[in-house]
């Protein structure tokens, strides 16, 4: 079992990641907003299926790596590393857009709605760099089976994400309104998920290089 620290130092690194904006949460404001959050929920179905599936599929593949070759552990930390700072850049870059401005969208039945976030989710860079960059990092192969650490921390990252993303779904539209009188509360969350997120992948490589 990984540790306690490891634990909430990914815990952390989850909360940190579902709060940037990308096409998982653009897509459900969307459908939220438009459809109503009924809609969203549903939507938020298809995108947890879509969060096991790629767990499933990092799990068994990281597993198998981290036995296999030598180097691999220390190469998917500096990885996540990188990738944590590309999220950090993402979230503080000039001329970002709210994932609360969103476009209508058409009508669509449960099951469509259902189909749509697990294909979005899919279709997400940011959902299969999480798998098989970052999964890594909080795995101790000391303190246990590889698998079975694996398969708890995707787990918990499903969890978190699942929760706020039902909370911003549950929220939406209450939440724009919000926003939209208040433009510097956006710009405020923007800079503090990008600081702790630059953080994170500084104590990553340094600790990689420590190894």
């Amino acid at each position: 079992m990984p540790h306690t620290s490891a634990l909430l130092g990914f815990a952390l690194v989850c909360l940190g990641i579902v709060l940037t904006p990308g096409p998982n949460m653009i897509y459900l404001i969307s459908r939220s907003i438009t459809q109503g959050p009924a809609a969203g929920i549903v939507s938020l179905g298809g995108v947890a299926l879509g969060f096991l599936f790629y767990m499933l599929c990092a799990v068994f593949g990281i597993t198998a790596l981290l036995f296999a070759v030598p180097f691999a552990y220390d190469a998917l930390r500096l990885a996540g590393a990188g990738y944590l700072l590309w999220l950090a850049w993402q979230a503080v870059k000039p001329g970002g857009r709210s994932p609360f401005e969103v476009r209508k969208l058409a009508i669509d039945s449960p099951r469509k709605l259902f189909a749509m976030g697990f294909v979005t989710n899919l279709l997400n860079p940011k959902i299969a760099m999480l798998y098989l960059a970052l999964l890594p990092q909080f795995i101790d192969p000391a303190a246990g089976g590889v698998l079975a650490q694996s398969l708890m921390l995707g787990a918990i990252q499903i969890a978190i994400s699942v929760s706020v993303n039902a909370v911003i779904a549950l929220g939406a539209g209450s939440i724009a309104l919000f926003l939209a009188s208040r433009p510097g509360w956006m710009l405020v969350q923007r800079w503090l998920m990008g600081t702790v997120l630059a953080a994170l992948a500084v104590r990553m490589a340094v600790e990689a290089k420590r190894v």
